[in-house]
């Protein structure tokens, strides 16, 4: 019965954390532990989240996730027509890695588009230097873009049907943090503050040293 009501206890504190924004999660490589550290989570933790690839950067250059993810990473999927909400993310993005930078901690932004018939390389480089802090922007074929959405639970959906050029993508929002070793350990809504970001994202880097 005593084992039972502890059982019961720990259940409904790590619920509470959980409910309040806090990642309970453990690294997929090593030890690390995120218990104090906030950002969205999802029962049963992130490791489901994430996926190996090889994209096109930018520079047209193919890279593969170890190759992106050497450092704390923002990633972000959206497309560069977008009208108002993928410009405003990735500069908030931008913007918190910057405040992080000021501390020392030096964490990158990655955009990865949704609609990679329109982003070509040359496109997603004239999109992210829009932005500080050299911006990875990655594109690929429909196949490479759709197994990428896949592995971090990303849905997406062209409406091309009335208008071939002019389209626009329904997609989610989240900003996710992805640290070295492709271990996805939280998530961001597009309302959370750059402050409040980069406070939260701190946290993690701080943990893995």
């Amino acid at each position: 019965m005593a084992d039972r009501k502890i059982l019961l206890i720990g259940s409904v504190a790590a619920l509470a954390l959980l409910a309040t924004g806090g990642a309970f999660l453990a690294s997929r490589g090593g030890n690390y532990q995120f218990a104090q550290c906030q950002g969205g989570a999802v029962a049963g933790g992130m490791d489901s989240f994430g996926t190996d690839f090889t994209l096109t950067r930018q520079d047209g250059q193919r890279v593969t996730a170890e190759q992106v993810f050497t450092k704390p990473s923002l990633l972000y999927f959206g497309y560069t027509f977008c009208p108002d909400v993928c410009p405003l993310d990735s500069a908030r993005n931008a913007e918190a890695a910057a405040l992080l930078g000021e501390q020392g901690k030096d964490v990158q932004t990655v955009f990865v588009t949704v609609d990679p018939r329109r982003d070509t390389p040359e496109v997603v480089a004239d999109f992210t230097s829009l932005f500080p802090g050299n911006m990875i922007g990655l594109t690929g074929s429909d196949e490479e873009i759709a197994a990428v959405n896949k592995g971090w639970r990303n849905y997406y959906k062209i409406n091309d049907e009335e208008d071939e050029e002019y389209y626009l993508v329904d997609h989610m929002t989240n900003t996710y943090l992805v640290l070295p070793g492709n271990q996805t350990v939280a998530f961001f809504g597009r309302d959370t503050a750059p402050e409040v970001m980069a406070e939260q994202v701190g946290c993690f880097v701080d943990a893995i040293g």
